[in-house]
């Protein structure tokens, strides 16, 4: 991640650490039965620490490491999790002795080929990289979700990164030189209310380089609409996101 993404998610860090999903234990109890040894995991891309907190319930030890020390500031303290300052491409010195490298829809901001020959480095023989995201949120109400893709595509069009392609495709074409595994279905829940659902959208990076440009915010443009719609036809609650999930082993 560079700088100017560092800032974005940066300034955004209390919301973030609020409103960001957190993901199911079963997720986590998962890629500790695929690592199959828990000593371990490394946790890259960290943010605020979701799922950090996540994978210390399963593994002895925890290394978190985000480039930003604003989101790390936020992060829950555990007393097995290890947070550092450090990029994904650092070389932080682990040879061969991680279980588990965990990417929480972190890892499209990396580096690609520079962080893959750190986690080579980094990951046990036949050690686990998995990685995962999710997709722009849906109600299944047509009418809101016609409000929620007008949000993504026309007014926050121009303001997408390049690498927003790897998580609106659900990382199918994320280059990934690893032996797969196939991963269970994992939803992981994103709001229990419109509010909620605002808030969440507040995460996005799109709609934070949107309001450093115009010193507005892009959600009131579709505030109204949005309720109207909801009040109309309401969605089932709470709102659940699925998890598209790259998983592969360090294999030759």
């Amino acid at each position: 991640m560079d700088a100017r993404q560092m800032m974005v998610f940066g300034d955004n860090a209390d919301d973030y650490r609020a409103f960001r999903p957190h993901y199911p234990d079963a997720l986590f109890a998962w890629l500790a039965r695929a690592a199959k040894e828990n000593r371990l995991a490394w946790d890259c891309g960290s943010g605020s620490g979701q799922a950090a907190v996540g994978l210390s319930r399963h593994f002895i030890k925890v290394l978190a490491t985000d480039f930003d020390e604003r989101q790390l500031a936020l992060a829950p303290k555990e007393a097995n999790v290890d947070y550092r300052i450090a990029r994904a491409e650092d070389d932080l010195g682990l040879r061969k002795e991680v279980d588990l490298i965990a990417c929480a829809c972190s890892i499209h901001w990396f580096d690609l080929p520079r962080f893959y020959e750190n986690a080579r480095r980094a990951l046990r023989p036949d050690g686990i990289i998995a990685a995962w995201t999710y997709d722009w949120p849906r109600t299944e109400v047509e009418p809101i979700d016609l409000i929620l893709r007008k949000l993504k595509e026309d007014i926050l069009g121009p303001f997408w990164g390049q690498n927003s392609s790897l998580y609106f495709n659900r990382y199918e074409t994320l280059p990934f030189p690893f032996k797969e595994i196939e991963s269970p279905p994992f939803h992981t829940p994103i709001a229990r209310s419109k509010s909620d659902l605002m808030s969440f959208l507040k995460t996005w990076s799109a709609v934070e380089k949107y309001r450093l440009r115009y010193d507005s915010d892009p959600l009131a443009l579709i505030d109204r609409e949005l309720e109207a719609a909801w009040r109309a036809d309401p969605p089932n609650l709470p709102l659940s996101a699925p998890l598209y999930i790259r998983c592969g082993v360090n294999a030759p």
